[in-house]
């Protein structure tokens, strides 16, 4: 690991303490942008306290910033920890760190994902599939179908590992020989191996499951896919509308929802997601693109 992806870790990861405070995207940008502005006499030398504050840096924050950058044993035991599990660190300066994440979320693109399994599949195409966990017959269908044809047609499936939706549109797609990306909202470490599969997670890798996380991963899932598929949703309320809300106001990619004549799914479709029906599942490519509207960004 290169010696700047240890700093980035130090300053924007937890590692595995829930007390730590790292620093936000937004204070990690400026500290990167007043870094380039600073000469330093010798390139290899540690920061420190005077440096930052020449850099226009408050003492208190540039204490702050020195103290993170400090903690070398409590970062080596963390990778050490991680490299049992067979978990490894992805950073945002990280040369195989997914640029649509970078591209689509900007600032608030995850600053260090930990991975497990075949890290590989971060370079393949991919669509993606979200939904309710309490499935009725129809949408279940309808999700096993999306990962049946992602596997048919050399896409990876980026879900989120919960019942429902995710479950079984990821095993679909495994079954017909598929790939699948799975950003998780519990522990990482443990989540089984398997060929043509890789596990994520953006807070750690020994964290166990919260509402917030499972919240916040959605945005990742979202990110990750070319086009979106909406399996079954609430009707202004849940992580699938919450997420794929976010998705249409900010235009990251294509959603197609499923036309089962929910509330939330005709409610979708008027905020721009496009109506599919299971039947129309055989080819993503040729399915039609939304047009822009006001509401982009």
């Amino acid at each position: 690991m290169r010696q700047a992806e240890r700093g980035f870790l130090l300053l924007a990861s937890h590692l595995g303490d829930p007390d730590r405070k790292p620093l936000t995207g937004a204070q990690l940008r400026v500290l990167a942008q007043r870094g380039r502005e600073m000469e330093l006499d010798d390139p290899d030398r540690d920061l420190t306290e005077r440096d930052l504050v020449q850099l226009g840096y408050g003492r208190e924050m540039a204490g702050r910033i020195v103290a993170l950058l400090d903690e070398e044993a409590r970062l080596d035991a963390y990778l050490s920890h991680g490299k049992r599990a067979g978990c490894v660190p992805i950073t945002r300066i990280s040369d195989n760190y997914p640029v649509l994440l970078r591209q689509r979320l900007g600032l608030d693109a995850p600053a260090v994902l930990w991975a497990r399994g075949a890290v590989s599949l971060l370079d393949a195409p991919a669509v993606a599939l979200v939904g309710s966990r309490a499935l009725n017959d129809k949408n279940r269908c309808f999700a096993a179908e999306v990962g049946k044809q992602a596997a048919n047609q050399g896409l990876a499936l980026v879900s989120g590992n919960a019942r429902g939706a995710d479950r079984t549109a990821q095993d679909a797609c495994l079954g017909a020989g598929g790939a699948v990306i799975s950003v998780v909202a519990d522990e990482l470490a443990g989540k089984p191996l398997r060929e043509k599969l890789l596990y994520l997670s953006e807070d750690g890798f020994s964290e166990p499951f919260s509402a917030q996380r499972a919240l916040r991963r959605n945005r990742v899932i979202h990110a990750l896919g070319w086009r979106v598929f909406v399996a079954q949703t609430g009707f202004r309320m849940g992580g699938t509308w919450d997420g794929t809300a976010r998705n249409l106001r900010s235009g990251w990619s294509d959603v197609y929802c499923f036309a089962d004549g929910s509330p939330g799914a005709e409610e979708l479709c008027c905020l721009g997601a496009l109506p599919i029906r299971t039947a129309e599942l055989s080819d993503f490519a040729s399915l039609p693109a939304r047009e822009p509207n006001l509401f982009d960004r």
